[in-house]
Formats: C-alpha cells, structure tokens, sequence
C-alpha cells in the first residue's frame, strides 16, 4: 500500500519490510551485480577474516531499504533521493527489517524527508546493518 501526501505527519513511521537473508539471494546478488567478491561467495575466506561465513553485500541490504522506501511511495520513481551509512554485516540466516519514520514535510513541493535505516537481532540484541539512511520523497498531485 503506497502513502498518500495528504495523510503523512512528521513522525509518522513508514511501514517495515522484512526478509530473511539466504545464500541463494546473495549468490544471484553476486551474479547480477557482477560482483564476484569471494567473502560473499566463499566461506572459508569470510572465516580467514573473522566472519563465522559469508555475508551479504552492503548493497543488497541497502536494495532492501529501497525497496521499503519504494513500496510506501507507490512507485520508485518518487524517490529522488536516497543514502545510506553501513554499520553492521548481514550474515546468512540472519532477519533483515527495513524501516523509516517521516522527519519533514514540505507542501510546496509535496515532498517527504524520511530518516531510514535496517535493523537485525544478533545474539539478543538490536544492531543496525544500515543507520542514519535518507530519502527524499516527491508525491505527485
């Protein structure tokens, strides 16, 4: 369900999207991106580098977020802008949840300034794959 300009508040939260990270999605990660970085693809060069296993690209974690980003606008051509700051590895297994909360309104030009980020729970606790993301986001009339 995308948003409607007219019902947003700052403070607002955008709805979360959440996935569970699997080989599989960072293999064909890794086949689409052209991306052949063997600490996605091989376990025992992820381990040579204190990992326990692969890990996900940063940037498959951030595609996450903008698809969040792009499902609560309606279309991603909404978005005109978009960044991120990585924190945290994302290792197989592991529940991605991406999710953002509305930081400004602008009526004149009928944009959203939403601040983002990706969380994971790890050994009990809350870590932030992505912190301090941002999107600016146009709703047409």
């Amino acid at each position: 369900m995308s948003a409607r300009f007219e019902e947003l508040r700052a403070g607002g939260e955008i709805p979360a999207l959440a996935r569970v990270v699997t080989r599989e999605d960072v293999r064909d990660y890794a086949d689409t991106s052209g991306d052949p970085n063997p600490l996605h693809q091989d376990d025992e060069v992820a381990r040579s580098v204190g990992f326990p296993g692969i890990i996900a690209h940063g940037m498959f974690t951030m595609g996450h977020l903008a698809a969040c980003v792009a499902t609560w606008a309606g279309d991603p051509g909404h978005v005109v802008r978009f960044s991120a700051q990585f924190r945290a590895p994302v290792f197989m297994g592991e529940e991605i949840v991406a999710g953002g909360r509305v930081r400004a309104l602008d009526l004149a030009r009928r944009t959203a300034t939403v601040d983002l980020w990706v969380t994971l729970q790890r050994d009990g606790e809350t870590q932030f794959a992505i912190r301090k993301g941002e999107a600016e986001v146009r709703f047409p009339a």
